[in-house]
């Protein structure tokens, strides 16, 4: 019997909790810090609670899926807060108009729909572009660093090439590389370490006004759920299957663990948060395998959140750019790679100029042009 793109598979896949799982979690981090830090500075959200609400989601979606499916900060309602200075507030207000826009497609199944109805090449486009936007970012992030030097674009380079052959070779090099960024804190910015204190967090509800509901909703939430449907839900269902292909994440339930996590936790947090393709595919590469890696990370967050509360915060501000450049360029890869398994050459022609938006604009326009050349080719077929 076939099975539909909308139903689980009975049997569950077994949690392992060991080094290799550990390593893989790491893969994500590079899109994970810079966006929490940079959002916990400008808009003066806690950093702790953050930290404790994305270890909570980690743990709750391992336990769920059984794969390692990460937890990411939304991307377009982060990108807003830090570039045009939203508020707490307004950030609150975005994370729960997407969680109940994602709780109300999964119930009225609209999200099955969409995935059947959403060509290949597109969902392949998706990861292509948004991979490669992930890439020149961090290629971006090198163009400020300094030739030579502890934290220089030479280390950089050195760490691109050591993750490049840890990959080949399956060999761990991810966390052992995360740490060596730590190491070089301390040769670098050592007075980064002295606000390190045993320092409970002091969380608080967060209430946005009026005014803040309004600018959460038309301009973190208004973009942000194109791409989260699109990226955060049938992208990484669909390569979920490519990973796991007994093991496919029904768009449905993904959907539906999108919505609750932030109708649960953004209140007390302020983090409006996804599963993302990216993350996926990095910690894929990094050597996750199952469920158990991304709850050993969350109980990493959990402890570290609860423990040292905000004072990690100036620490991790100056970790290194030339270890957390090439993570970020790692997870562009990986998701970009997945996006050029293609079995008919003939999907290039929807899949290029549909990744090449994406990589100019953002991911709704591609998608965009992705249908509208998909339905000229269908077109141009049915008049042959």
């Amino acid at each position: 019997m076939i099975r539909q793109a909308d139903e689980q598979p009975a049997d569950k896949p077994a949690l392992r909790f060991n080094l290799r799982e550990l390593v893989g979690s790491f893969g994500d981090l590079g899109t994970f810090l810079p966006l929490c830090v940079a959002l916990a500075v400008t808009t003066e959200l806690n950093f702790a609670a953050m930290l404790i609400a994305a270890g909570l989601m980690n743990i709750a979606t391992g336990l769920l899926f059984r794969l390692p499916v990460p937890v990411q900060p939304m991307k377009a309602i982060a990108a807003v807060a830090i570039a045009e200075g939203l508020s707490g507030g307004a950030v609150v207000a975005a994370g729960w108009g997407m969680g109940a826009a994602l709780m109300l497609v999964s119930i009225t199944g609209l999200i099955p729909l969409l995935d059947r109805l959403i060509p290949t090449p597109i969902v392949r486009a998706i990861q292509l572009g948004i991979g490669l936007k992930l890439l020149l970012h961090a290629l971006e992030h090198l163009s400020d660093l300094p030739a030579a030097g502890a934290n220089s674009v030479l280390v950089a380079i050195a760490a691109g090439a050591l993750i490049l052959v840890g990959t080949w070779r399956k060999w761990p090099i991810v966390l052992p590389l995360f740490l060596a960024g730590f190491v070089i804190i301390l040769f670098e910015t050592p007075s980064a370490y002295q606000a390190v204190t045993i320092n409970p967090p002091q969380l608080e509800w967060i209430a946005p006004a009026a005014s803040e509901w309004k600018q959460g909703l038309i301009e973190g939430a208004l973009p942000q759920l194109p791409l989260t449907l699109l990226n955060s839900v049938i992208a990484v269902c669909a390569l979920s299957g490519d990973y796991f292909p007994k093991h496919r994440i029904a768009p449905k339930r993904m959907a539906s663990s999108v919505g609750m996590m932030n109708l649960l936790c953004v209140g007390w947090s302020g983090l409006p948060m996804c599963h993302g393709a990216g993350g996926l595919a990095a910690q894929y590469r990094a050597g996750a395998r199952t469920g158990g890696s991304v709850i050993m990370l969350g109980a990493i967050k959990l402890a570290l959140g609860i423990a040292f509360g905000v004072s990690l915060l100036p620490l991790l501000q100056n970790y290194p750019m030339a270890i957390l450049a090439p993570l970020i360029g790692f997870a562009g890869i990986s998701l970009a790679y997945n996006g050029c398994l293609v079995k008919n050459p003939r999907d290039w022609l929807v899949i290029s100029p549909s990744a090449a938006v994406i990589i100019a604009t953002q991911t709704l326009y591609g998608f965009l042009v992705g249908i509208l050349i998909t339905a000229a080719l269908a077109a141009l077929c049915v008049k042959r």
